[in-house]
């Protein structure tokens, strides 16, 4: 969809206003004239942006209107249930699986879609509640569900699910896969800059860095798949990119990404985790994104802008531990010297090696920052290979 951005008229305005307005984001038009999208409205869109997680430009576009659509609902609102084939989304669905992860239920990533994994949830609280196990929330209970307090107690929930995961599948690297998603591509080359008689794309620059980062991990033994190529028109939808990796099965997902800033000044690298603005959020995912982001700064000396939580749809979607790495600002004349040098691309890349690594590594076991050889790892699996020989 066209982003709806500031001096735009019509019935969509409105109706994004009216989702503002019942969420008290935005007051209602004392006139009753509410199909424009003034300065208040950007405001107000900015505020949810914010609250939700997403990228804050003060525009709707196609996932800032799908997270307003879902925050129509409020738990209770109505009866929950699986559809097929188009479940139910809203944020009256992310409250229920908030609510179920607290008391230890495992429902999965809190990610708004009433699915298999959450009716299954919801059936199995039901059962042990003595109630019909339909899979389905209505008022009987909702009604149970209020009544409730935590069930779980010495840690969160979905954190020691996760991490009870991680440590039974093994330190190996050998036969895992992972799929590395070089951001942009196709007609979208993301931030471009002009440098004498040179342009550098966001979209080149981190398809060469997937590309190595592929070579890497391969020699580790990772089976690796990226989500686009470098021809023009190999681009796909973020949606599209979570689904290829959930086809696959994928062990880990790896965004990468460079960011641009109309102040040249502003540099350094972020990482992104899927979580939102009350704490619930992707164990593995954080862990992963706490070692990518300590592993690139010590190794490479960006600035280090730390992690964040996100409800992209890109983090949100993927079943599996997901980071979206900004390797610097190519805006920044400083960050953007770096980037071009392929010899900086591989200490990236060798930054990110260590920090998946490491992830597989029990917490007892780690090892400090910096101090994996990724070449070792190359050479303990050609060692493997030789001796089955």
């Amino acid at each position: 969809m066209r982003p709806i951005r500031p001096g735009d008229r019509g019935p969509a305005v409105t109706e994004i206003r009216g989702v503002l307005t019942g969420l008290d984001l935005l007051p209602s038009s004392p006139t009753g004239d509410d199909d424009e999208y003034d300065a208040a409205t950007e405001r107000a869109v900015r505020a949810f942006q914010q609250s939700r997680g997403l990228s804050v430009d003060g525009r709707v576009g196609a996932e800032t209107w799908r997270a307003l659509d879902a925050a129509r609902w409020r738990l209770g609102a109505r009866t929950l249930y699986h559809a097929v084939p188009e479940p139910l989304i809203g944020e009256d669905v992310r409250s229920l699986q908030e609510r179920l992860l607290e008391m230890g239920y495992d429902v999965g990533r809190a990610d708004a879609i009433y699915g298999v994994r959450t009716s299954r949830a919801v059936a199995q609280f039901q059962r042990e509640m003595g109630l019909k196990p339909d899979g389905s929330c209505g008022p009987h209970t909702m009604g149970t569900l209020r009544r409730l307090g935590r069930k779980v107690v010495g840690g969160r929930p979905q954190w020691l699910r996760e991490s009870d995961a991680i440590r039974q599948a093994g330190p190996a690297l050998v036969g895992r896969t992972v799929v590395i998603d070089p951001g942009h591509g196709g007609t979208d080359p993301g931030v471009v800059v002009p440098d004498g008689p040179l342009r550098w794309t966001e979209a080149d620059l981190v398809h060469d860095l997937a590309s190595r980062l592929e070579g890497r991990l391969a020699a580790s033994g990772v089976r690796v798949q990226l989500t686009r190529g470098p021809a023009p028109g190999s681009c796909l939808p973020d949606v599209e990119r979570a689904q290829l990796a959930n086809s696959l099965g994928a062990d880990v997902f790896i965004s990468l990404h460079t960011d641009g800033h109309a102040n040249p000044e502003a540099e350094g690298v972020a990482t992104y985790h899927y979580g939102t603005d009350n704490g619930v959020t992707s164990a593995t995912g954080e862990r992963l994104a706490g070692l990518v982001q300590r592993e690139i700064v010590a190794r490479t000396g960006l600035r280090n802008c730390r992690t964040h939580a996100k409800t992209w749809d890109l983090l949100r979607l993927t079943r599996m531990p997901a980071v979206r790495v900004e390797v610097g600002y190519l805006t920044s004349p400083a960050d953007r010297g770096r980037l071009v040098d392929p010899r900086f691309r591989d200490r990236i890349v060798e930054a990110i090696v260590a920090a998946v690594q490491r992830m597989y590594f029990p917490v007892e076991r780690d090892v400090p920052t910096g101090s994996i050889d990724v070449s070792e790892l190359r050479a303990a699996v050609a060692a493997g290979r030789v001796a089955t020989a």
